[in-house]
């Protein structure tokens, strides 16, 4: 069986979320919640679980792992104080970006042009040491045939709520337990949390890494929007998130 575990990056590891689970019968059932932790390091924390497991697993990221190919072109020839040939949105937001702003509504951040960058850097660092700690190569899953033995995806929590119906204004906020609770209530027939239900109300980087867990759940059940482009989406990452309800 597919483990799969949810990590909600951010720069400072005291506000990185991580989640491990594994789908049975269409249900995600959560079997690890927490936060990393002031000075901790969440490859650590995700290795052992990877270890310990007998068969593939799927890490599921919340982190742009790619940047526009637009902008990576402008920028190739581009000298200080030179006109930056090229839109703002072909230049800082990716495809996959539009995309689900388009069918869902939801905007992600402009890796391009956002602090958000130094959350994918974060990412992709962790990624490299997990590979350099397991010795596999970890690449980007495009189909489930690609998991085995370790590889990695990336999601967006805001984007998998959404594609549910699910309101998910305001859950971040730590003193707002209710809308996390109305959340996980609403997600009850395809979430199992069961004694990790406290963690999730209590941080929501934990709730969005076991978030992770649920749109690494639509891309093993191939519920999920495709790439047209597969070769552009390969150089700049693709968010796995299946359509609107």
């Amino acid at each position: 069986m597919i483990q799969i575990i949810g990590i909600d990056c951010a720069t400072d590891p005291a506000k990185v979320g991580v989640a491990r689970g594994q789908l049975r019968h269409g249900r995600v059932e959560v079997e690890a919640a927490q936060l990393v932790g002031k000075g901790g390091d969440p490859a650590a924390v995700v290795s052992p679980w990877i270890a310990a497991h007998a068969g593939p697993t799927l890490l599921a990221v919340d982190a742009p792992l790619g940047w526009p190919a637009g902008l990576g072109a402008a920028l190739a020839t581009h000298r200080a104080g030179a006109q930056l040939a090229g839109e703002a949105n072909q230049l800082f937001r990716r495809t996959t970006d539009r995309v689900v702003h388009e069918r869902l509504g939801k905007l992600p951040l402009d890796v391009g042009a956002d602090r958000i960058a130094r959350t994918a850097l974060a990412a992709l660092q962790m990624l490299q040491r997990l590979r350099d700690h397991h010795r596999e190569r970890i690449p980007l899953a495009w189909n489930v045939r690609d998991i085995a033995p370790l590889a990695a995806i990336e999601v967006y929590p805001a984007g998998t709520l959404t594609s549910r119906g699910v309101t998910s204004s305001g859950y971040k906020l730590a003193s707002d337990r209710s809308v996390r609770e109305a959340m996980l209530d609403a997600l009850a027939d395809e979430l199992v949390v069961g004694p990790h239900r406290p963690a999730l109300l209590q941080h929501a980087d934990v709730l969005d890494a076991t978030l992770c867990l649920l749109a690494a759940s639509d891309f093993l059940q191939g519920t999920v929007m495709q790439p047209d482009d597969h070769a552009l989406a390969m150089h700049e990452g693709w968010i796995w998130v299946r359509p609107p309800a």
